[in-house]
């Protein structure tokens, strides 16, 4: 991940330069998610794959037209389409290439912000699930209580850092007013993000989070 930002709750006296210097030393030498550029990174090595409980031909269900937009909407949309084929996390589909499943985007607000949503509902009806267990906040909790000081890290664009394996890019194409785009990247929405990206930071970092 191309950059990370941290906050630090000072608990028994930690504070000001001390605690500075302590997040520092434990990103260490994290290149692996943290380079020193400012392109969007691509954590080799925990591509994301999608499987399907359906089989080949898809279910005409997963063949999705595109929403309709007002146009503030669709100005927003063809901004932002551009801005995420920049960054290397959409490409556009050609007219000649074969497209078996489409999912529509939604323009949302979010934090007073229009923002773009893959609609991804049906898709994930037909996920098969990862079982992968997703910490609990009460542990979570419990693991913190003898703290010395508490750190808050969260990384830049984090779920589009995972790179998609070419199966899941088949699946994950979305169909808007301006054409059809394929994602690159691991999108918001999709069912097993969650876990996917859980156990990518559980074997980056093991000793870390056993730690925390």
């Amino acid at each position: 991940m191309n950059d990370v930002w941290g906050d630090i709750w000072p608990v028994e006296g930690f504070h000001g330069q001390e605690a500075i210097e302590h997040q520092k030393g434990t990103i260490g030498n994290k290149h692996i998610i943290w380079p020193i550029d400012h392109n969007l990174g691509a954590i080799e090595g925990h591509e994301v794959d999608i499987n399907l409980n359906t089989y080949r031909p898809y279910p005409p269900v997963l063949r999705i037209p595109a929403y309709p937009a007002s146009p503030r909407a669709t100005e927003f949309l063809e901004k932002h389409i551009q801005e995420l084929i920049q960054l290397g996390v959409l490409r556009k589909v050609g007219h000649n290439e074969e497209v078996e499943v489409t999912n529509p985007v939604i323009i949302a607000w979010h934090n007073e912000k229009l923002r773009m949503v893959g609609y991804s509902s049906t898709l994930n009806t037909y996920t098969v699930p990862d079982r992968y267990p997703i910490p609990r906040i009460r542990e979570t909790l419990t693991q913190m209580s003898k703290a010395k000081y508490i750190k808050s890290m969260d990384a830049l664009k984090g779920f589009y850092q995972i790179v998609l394996t070419p199966k899941a890019k088949k699946l994950l194409i979305i169909i808007t007013h301006c054409g059809i785009y394929e994602y690159l990247r691991m999108p918001f929405g999709i069912k097993n993000a969650p876990s996917h990206s859980q156990r990518m930071m559980n074997n980056i970092f093991p000793t870390e989070l056993s730690e925390a």
